[in-house]
C-alpha cells in the first residue's frame, strides 16, 4: 500500500523547524533528506529512520521494521507527535549518515 500525502505532508510539518528538508518520491513512498543525507523515509504511512546509534538511543524501544521487502530494516518512529523530539532525533543522527554518492558524468 503506497504512502499518502497527507501522510507526508503531516511528517514534513512536524519536521518544519529543521532547514533543508526534502524529500523523494520512489515507488509510491518517498526518501526523506536533512541536509542532503537520506536520513529515513516513509514507507506504508509509517516515519522509519536509519538505525544508527544516535537514533537508538533516543529511541531505545523502537520497532525494527522493514520498509519494503527485501530492504534493510530501520526504526519505527511512533513519536511523531512530537516536534522538539524530531528536531532532537534527526540532528542528531546528522553526522552518523553517509555522505550521499557522487554521480559518475
Amino acid at each position: 500500500m503506497p504512502s499518502t500525502k497527507e501522510y507526508l505532508n503531516f511528517i514534513l510539518e512536524q519536521l518544519s523547524a529543521l532547514d533543508e528538508i526534502t524529500h523523494k518520491a520512489m515507488m509510491g513512498e518517498y526518501i526523506l533528506y536533512y541536509r542532503g543525507r537520506i536520513f529515513g523515509g516513509i514507507y506504508d504511512d509509517r516515519f522509519l529512520v536509519k538505525p544508527v546509534k544516535s537514533a537508538r538511543k533516543l529511541m531505545p524501544d523502537a520497532a525494527l521494521e522493514l520498509p519494503y521487502d527485501g530492504a534493510k530494516e530501520m526504526l519505527l518512529v511512533d513519536n511523531v507527535d512530537d516536534k522538539g523530539f524530531l528536531f532532537q532525533l534527526i540532528t542528531a543522527m546528522y553526522d552518523e549518515l553517509p555522505e550521499p554518492k557522487k554521480r559518475r558524468k
